[in-house]
């Protein structure tokens, strides 16, 4: 047995099942202690809520009330229109109920650094509720029943990305899934919201588990979670012992503690040993991914019949006074959480959407929670110290040691400096995931992942503008064949000139007109031949 194994069979059953390692990552300090002291806390409805529905470059957005209608909890605020067909629409509810007080931008608590459109509502106090509609028999309940549920709940995927989840289980028909994953890795620094959930739930995980099987037609379902989390791992085999209803048949692996194993091609990786190829999509190898909290969500959805309008959210950094785990209500601010946790104004620098090492700052503490925040730090100096200034390049290779996606980042700088996009793209710059490990590696300081950020926002405006340049060509080129097929057309109507059409009452008209034109013409004859007959007279006797 190995040294892994031995140390681990003090902490894990016999039967858990351990996965591969994968390639690269690196394992930075955890910072997770302090906010998994106590349990998931619900917090009290605040006075405001602001209700994120959209970007303003993003889907169009259907809204369903107007600005001073009362609304009750669970009521339909908005529809995103992802596709014009409706196919992706994702419903926005009332996460209590108040009254709508204005619909404007705000700042959002995600990763765009974008104001989004949102729905102030002020809340009542009241709560008053709609009536809930939950599955009881949800067992008998059908594939496109559950994905129909699970869209009117307004369930996106909580891991980060925010795709539709229904959209993700209708993509599952098209192909034969072998592999349901449900990712419980949580593998970035700070952030312990599944954990927590894990810890607390798992029972609901795990059937919300067993449902997204059902939709998506996966012949396994594999829970995946790190090796540094025994209580959540605790629970979910309680949990897989205890399970019941639908097709049961969930399985627990367990994967080395490393970031970024939880990252979704990574994980893949890790537990089927399969890697997905650059341009191709998981469920073309027979592979769908959900996240711990998104199948909480279908969890309520189907058995609560609950829409969604919280989710779990990680309050940490040295400026909170207790960081804590929160089920927060969608559009809950910033601001108001740090409050709830006692937070230290002079002590915090900086506040940060996600975890250490691909979280991003954002400007206002009035950020709205949105259903794709799963952590947010408080930062003090100590914690997020600025930048060293940056010093050459010395080739160490560390950067390529560690990229868990077989990179060349050394190689990537050098061509994003010059602008080189065949060689950024031949080097696989479109498949760098930006999860920050060279960066943390590095000892020259270097800002690798910002600069590839930078390459491929250059890019993409590239793309777009040679579409662009594109469709005005195309424009153009059928503007310059319609002028020549109208003037093909013009040249045709010259060269044939239809005759005039007569009516039936002018027969007898045109008779007369012909005949008066034969008797002038044989006049004009005699008139000649009188004249020519005269000048030889005059002739005649001149000679004579």
């Amino acid at each position: 047995m190995s040294a892994l194994r031995q140390l681990a069979s003090r902490f894990f059953s016999s039967d858990t099942v351990f996965a591969r390692r994968t390639v690269g990552g690196i394992q930075p300090l955890p910072f997770k202690e302090d906010s998994l002291r106590s349990r998931i806390m619900s917090t009290p409805i605040p006075q405001q809520l602001t209700i994120p529905i959209g970007a303003a470059d993003g889907p169009e957005i259907t809204l369903l009330v107007d600005i001073g209608e009362q609304v009750s909890k669970y009521k339909k605020l908005a529809v995103i229109n992802i596709s014009a067909e409706g196919v992706s629409d994702v419903p926005v509810h009332a996460p209590t109920s108040g009254v709508i007080t204005s619909i404007e931008n705000s700042i959002v608590a995600d990763h765009s650094q974008q104001q989004q459109l949102c729905i102030n509502l002020a809340a009542d106090g009241h709560d008053e509720a709609l009536q809930l509609e939950p599955q009881s028999n949800y067992s008998l309940l059908s594939r496109t029943d559950i994905v129909f549920l699970i869209r009117d709940a307004g369930v996106i995927g909580m891991g980060g990305a925010g795709f539709p989840t229904a959209d993700k289980l209708s993509k599952c028909a098209e192909s034969a899934i072998e592999f349901l994953i449900i990712n419980a890795a949580e593998c970035e620094p700070y952030i312990t919201a599944d954990e927590t959930l894990l810890r607390e739930r798992a029972n609901k995980v795990v059937l919300g588990a067993q449902i997204l099987k059902r939709a998506s037609a996966a012949r396994r379902c594999i829970i995946a979670i790190e090796d540094t989390k025994p209580d959540a791992i605790d629970a979910l085999n309680q949990a897989l012992q205890n399970e019941t209803g639908l097709d049961q048949g969930c399985e627990l692996v367990v994967i080395p503690s490393k970031y970024p194993s939880g990252s979704e091609r990574q994980l893949i990786q890790c537990v089927t040993g399969i890697e997905i190829a650059t341009g191709h999509h998981p469920t073309e190898n027979g592979i769908v991914m959900h996240n711990v909290g998104t199948a909480y969500a279908a969890y309520e959805a189907i058995v609560e019949g609950k829409p969604c309008i919280s989710r779990f959210t990680t309050l940490c950094g040295q400026a909170l006074k207790t960081p804590k785990n929160f089920e927060v209500l969608i559009g809950t601010t910033a601001d108001f959480l740090f409050e709830l946790c006692g937070i230290e104004t002079s002590n915090k620098q900086k506040s940060i959407v996600g975890g250490s090492l691909m979280g991003s700052e954002f400007g206002s503490d009035k950020a709205a929670i949105c259903k794709t925040t799963n952590c947010i730090i408080a930062a003090s100096a100590n914690e997020f110290q600025a930048p060293q200034a940056e010093q050459a390049c010395i080739r160490c290779g560390f950067c390529a040691d560690v990229c868990p996606s077989k990179l060349l980042p050394q190689q990537l700088l050098a061509f994003s400096k010059t602008a080189d996009t065949t060689q950024l793209l031949g080097h696989g710059l479109l498949d760098c995931i930006e999860c920050g490990a060279c960066d943390y590696v590095c000892p020259s300081q270097l800002p690798l992942v910002s600069t590839y950020k930078e390459s491929k926002k250059r890019i993409e405006n590239r793309r777009q503008d040679l579409e662009l340049s594109d469709y005005w060509q195309q424009r153009f080129q059928f503007h310059q064949y319609r002028v020549k097929k109208e003037k093909d057309q013009a040249v045709s109507r010259k060269a044939v000139v239809p005759a005039k059409p007569t009516l039936a009452a002018e027969p007898a008209v045109k008779e007369q007109n012909d005949e008066a034109d034969f008797i002038s013409k044989e006049q004009a004859s005699l008139d000649i031949a009188a004249a020519v007959a005269r000048v030889k007279a005059r002739r005649d006797e001149k000679n004579k």
